[in-house]
Parts: structure tokens; C-alpha cells; sequence
């Protein structure tokens, strides 16, 4: 689905004079140079601008218009920065136009235009202000390949922008770099606001999800005045921006190990007036030498958490604990067993105390209220058991920290977005605070 993010992309234009623009039409019409997309406009000086395709109009053919076409012409070239759709484009989907524009540029190169090509369009994207972000699986055809780049001039006038890239797989490097190549334009970086807040990244080295609003909105409207945070995986500042700009956190101490996420996240925090709040701790967060100070702790990594669970309770105040925003994604299928997390080596492997994995909370000492309630009444049984495994866990490890029980509550399981089929990203909020000494 296409998503309409930032102001329309200007359109470059070609004006003259009134008595001109039928010859200037039939010209450009004649060298499939013609917008169709966009209305021809009256300048407020009186005379015409008709829109034409690409980023601009090469000089040969200004030549041809001023020379042979009309001799004596004023013939320059404008941007419309709000140019108005025509008649015959407000009928079509942007599919659709795209899939003409195309189809007349290929055939006007002597390609012939077939149902395989037709099929190998795209049908959905990602708008980025002035840059269109294509899904991996269009333009695999071998025919594509003859006619780049001016392919993409084509494809990025068909959809009004002037920048173009493809993703592919997201890289499972711990930095999950996107794997997005621009096919036009000279960089990738890009702006969004959501909810009043601006983000800025470079859409080759950092992802974004637009799926992950509603969490967003949901992080804005926490009571956090006066709070101090701590955020994991802050990235761009996805989660990091909201605490600060809308719920009124004192603090947010930001953990991210990508560098070009980094750079964004400075430039955010300036942008959005904040970064006098924030302090980035760069690199591998489970090397954190923080202790003690967070009222809050977000883990908003994906599909798991689970490796950032220690320096969590590490940075729990010790005194009044605080909350645990844990992101997860869960499996949903009938039938399938939940295994308890923290049954892998590689969580034991980053511990950052040398202890032995308990579950059994009695052994343990841990305590949790024995009939937790769930506020979202849309929860699913997966969501709620791996929700009672994970805060099993957490206790288990907060008295292994601290070296007394601690009582935990599961105060809400939020769905995010559906991550993949039977796969739901959830987010849980666990309260977690030290049980008061008995003499």
C-alpha cells in the first residue's frame, strides 16, 4: 500500500507563451515527453506550463521547440511545486498509471510490452517524501535490464517522485541493515513526522516500520514525567523520540551498536529540540555499565528481547524498580508448545554475572501475584503463557541480581502488528519492584 508521506514532489515544466501551447503539446506528445499525469497551468504572468516527464527536459529538445517548433518563444523551464492531477490521472490508481507510463515508454524503445512485464510491476510501495521505496520482488524480468536507468527516470515521473530504490532482505547482522539499493537519486535519506515528531535516517542504513505507529502513539501517552529511561535499541530514536517530545520523561539513556543508526539519532534528537536530555551509549548494550538508575526500560527489539533482559533488572532502580516494556514476537500455532525463554547457550554466553538458570520460582525465591490480570481483551492464550514464562524469567533474575525476591505484574499485553502468518509482535509491560525486608 502506498503511503503518502511529506509534501507532493514538484514537477518540472516547460513555459511559453499562450499562443504557443498547442505546438509545445503536440511536440512533446509526439516524444512521449508529454506529463499526462498533471493539468498544463496558467502562470501568473499569463503565459503556460505544460508538464513533461523526468527531472528535466535535455537541452535538444528546448532547442528543437525554440528553433523549429515555435521560432521567437520564451521556451524555459519551471518547477510546479504544487502541481494539480488531471482529469483522466484522478481516475486512475497510481498502479495503474504506472503500468501506462511504462508500457508506452518500453514499446516507444522497441521493447514489446507483454503479460510477463505487466506482471513484474509493482503494486505496492513505500513513499518517502520525494524517494519511492519498491519491494524486492518487481523488475526481476531479464528484459528490465537493457533499458536502465533511464528505466527509473520513468518509473519515478509515473509516481511523481525523484528519487527511487529497491529493498531486499534485511541483513541478519545484529544491526539488521536493510538491504535496499537506490536505483535513482544521489542519497537515501528521507523524513517522516509522525505524531508532531520528525524522524530523519538514510532508508540505505537504517529500517523503518510503519507498522510500529500504534506503539508509538501508545509510548506517548505514558505517565513518564520526571522518569528516567533507559532504551535498549533505540535506533533512530523510534521509541526514544516519543518518551521525550510527548511523555515527559526527565531522561533517556539511548543504547545503539549500528553507526548509521547513530548519526540519525543525533540528528533527530536536534531536530525535535531534545538532545539535551539524551545521552547515546554506543555500542553493544550488553556491555553496559549502567546500574540503577531507570524507572523505566524499553526493549523494543524484535523478534526477541531476550539477550537484554540482564541489563534490564541491571538498570532497574534498586530501590523502587519500575517498568519493562518488552517487545516479542510470538508464534501462534494450535497445538505448538511454548518453551520458556532463556533455555539457549547463547543467552548464558552474555549474562553479565556468572549464575545458573532457575525456573522454578519457589526455588528460587522470586514472587509474582498469583492471578495476573491482562488489560487488552483481545490477548491470545500464546500471547499470555510466553507473557508468564517471560516474567517467570525476570524475577528469577532480579533476585538473582539483587539478592532478595522481587514481585512482578503483568500489567498489559499490547498487540503491535502481525509480524508474519501465525506470528504476532507483541509488546508486554511488566512491573517489577523489591519486595520490602522482613525483620
Amino acid at each position: 500500500m502506498e503511503r503518502e508521506g511529506g509534501k507532493p514532489a514538484p514537477v518540472v515544466a516547460v513555459v511559453t507563451e499562450p499562443r504557443f501551447t498547442q505546438r509545445y503539446r503536440e511536440y512533446l506528445e509526439k516524444e512521449k515527453l508529454l506529463d499526462r499525469r498533471h493539468r498544463v497551468e496558467k502562470m501568473p504572468d499569463g503565459s503556460v506550463a505544460l508538464p513533461v516527464l523526468g527531472q528535466a527536459l535535455p537541452e535538444q529538445h528546448l532547442r528543437e521547440l525554440r528553433s523549429r517548433v515555435a521560432p521567437g518563444s520564451t521556451c524555459v523551464l519551471t518547477q510546479l511545486l504544487h502541481p494539480v492531477p488531471s482529469k483522466k490521472a484522478q481516475g486512475r490508481s497510481p498502479a495503474q498509471t504506472l503500468c501506462l507510463e511504462v508500457s508506452r515508454w518500453v514499446e516507444g524503445r522497441g521493447v514489446p510490452w507483454s503479460a510477463e512485464l505487466e506482471a513484474d510491476l509493482p503494486r505496492s510501495w513505500q513513499r518517502h517524501g520525494n524517494l519511492l521505496l519498491l519491494s524486492e520482488d518487481c523488475f526481476q524480468a531479464k528484459q528490465w535490464k537493457s533499458l536502465e536507468p533511464e528505466l527509473w527516470e520513468t518509473v519515478a515521473s509515473a509516481l511523481g517522485v525523484q528519487r527511487l530504490a529497491r529493498r531486499g532482505r534485511v541483513s541478519q547482522n545484529g544491526t539488521r541493515t536493510p538491504a535496499v539499493t537506490l536505483l535513482l537519486g544521489d542519497d537515501g535519506w528521507v523524513e517522516h513526522v509522525d505524531n508532531g515528531i520528525r524522524y530523519t535516517f538514510d532508508i540505505t542504513q537504517c529500517m523503518f516500520s510503519f507498522g510500529n505507529i500504534t506503539e508509538k502513539l501508545r509510548v506517548a501517552s505514558l505517565p513518564c514525567v520526571g522518569q528516567v529511561l533507559v532504551d535498549l535499541y533505540a535506533g533512530i530514536g523510534y521509541f526514544t523520540l516519543p518518551f521525550l517530545v510527548h511523555a515527559g520523561a526527565a531522561f533517556v539513556h539511548a543504547c545503539e551498536w549500528n553507526s548509521h543508526a547513530v548519526v540519525a539519532l543525533r540528528n533527530n534528537l536536534e531536530i525535535n529540540g531534545v538532545v539535551d536530555r539524551c545521552q547515546i551509549h554506543f555500542g553493544d548494550n550488553r556491555k553496559l555499565k549502567l546500574s540503577n538508575i531507570a524507572d523505566r526500560v524499553n526493549l523494543g527489539l524484535i523478534p526477541s528481547s531476550e539477550e537484554g533482559w540482564p541489563i534490564a533488572c541491571q538498570v532497574l532502580r534498586k530501590d523502587a524498580g519500575g517498568i519493562l516494556h518488552i517487545h516479542q514476537n510470538v508464534e501462534s500455532f494450535p497445538g505448538k508448545n511454548l518453551q520458556p525463554p532463556g533455555s539457549g547457550e547463547i543467552e548464558k554466553e552474555h549474562w553479565p554475572y556468572p549464575q545458573q538458570i532457575v525456573t522454578n520460582q519457589r526455588e528460587s525465591g522470586a514472587t509474582r501475584d498469583s492471578k495476573t490480570r491482562v488489560e487488552s481483551a483481545a490477548t491470545k492464550p500464546e500471547w499470555h503463557r510466553w507473557a508468564e514464562s517471560a516474567e517467570t524469567r525476570i524475577a528469577t533474575l532480579l533476585q538473582q541480581m539483587h539478592g532478595k525476591p522481587w514481585k512482578t505484574k503483568i500489567l498489559h499485553i499490547q498487540p503491535v502488528k502481525s509480524y508474519a502468518p501465525h506470528v504476532d509482535h507483541i509488546v508486554l509491560d511488566l512491573e517489577c519492584r523489591p519486595c520490602p525486608l522482613v525483620a
